[in-house]
């Protein structure tokens, strides 16, 4: 069973941490998964720095042209986490754009994937159809599961078909949390987790975008099966040493 799958059926709410690969230091990769891992992290994804990441916010856009700078590449990341899998259990997804892995080759992406460990990829711009008529052979043939995002704006029918094609989780972005003196998620993105929800979709939903603490943790996993962490970590990263990422992870599930 991939990886994936087997923690999907954890009781626990999954946490799961993106970093981008390369960031802040080129070398860093290998030991933030393992720091990561240590410190009770269910699954991380890694990014695959790219030179145009519209997807991203100005954190994570900073952080990969940060690690494309410092000299990150697809055969350098594969390199890093050649031997990842003799010290890392938890599973590994890796998250970027369609253009890095089709430069790279697609099908020589995939195997190399299967080659160091890689459970899944999510491609924020890879189309459904697109993965469904060329592409989800070569991913079940080297192992991996597609992770597709909805959004608030996601039709239902659209959520249905996503859901229909996806084995492992689908990936909801929670669109912005709130901004100002306030804290957390509104009204109108905690009915959006609950509508999700009352789908009773065959895939568990992880949520994204907007989680940054304790309190957002909790919103986001109140419906949903687990909850993804990325600009918080990434500015973490920038500001404090490795060897405080415990801190970190423990300010998320607890008070």
């Amino acid at each position: 069973m991939n990886r994936i799958n087997k923690t999907l059926q954890q009781d626990n709410k999954l946490l799961s941490i993106y970093f981008t690969a390369g960031y802040p230091k080129l070398i860093d990769t290998v030991s933030i998964i393992q720091e990561l891992e240590k410190n009770g992290v269910d699954m991380i994804e890694i990014g695959l720095p790219f030179s145009d990441p519209l997807a991203d916010g100005p954190t994570i856009q900073e952080s990969s042209t940060q690690a494309i700078e410092n000299g990150m590449t697809t055969s350098l990341l594969f390199e890093q986490l050649k031997d990842i899998r003799k010290t890392v259990k938890i599973p590994l997804v890796i998250m970027g754009y369609f253009n890095p892995m089709m430069q790279f080759g697609m099908e020589k992406f995939c195997q190399k994937c299967a080659e160091v460990g890689i459970d899944g990829l999510i491609i924020p711009d890879l189309p459904l159809y697109v993965y469904e008529t060329e592409y989800k052979s070569l991913f079940e043939k080297y192992g991996l599961k597609n992770v597709f995002l909805v959004t608030p704006q996601t039709s239902n029918e659209r959520i249905t078909q996503i859901d229909a094609v996806s084995d492992s989780f689908i990936y909801m972005v929670s669109s912005a949390a709130v901004t100002g003196s306030q804290s957390g998620f509104g009204n109108e993105q905690m009915d959006y987790f609950k509508r999700i929800s009352d789908l009773n979709l065959k895939n568990p939903q992880i949520v994204g975008f907007g989680i940054k603490d304790h309190e957002t943790f909790s919103q986001a996993t109140k419906h949903q099966k687990g909850a993804i962490i990325g600009s918080a970590f990434i500015k973490f990263l920038s500001n404090n040493p490795m060897n405080t990422i415990e801190k970190f992870i423990n300010s998320l599930k607890f008070d």
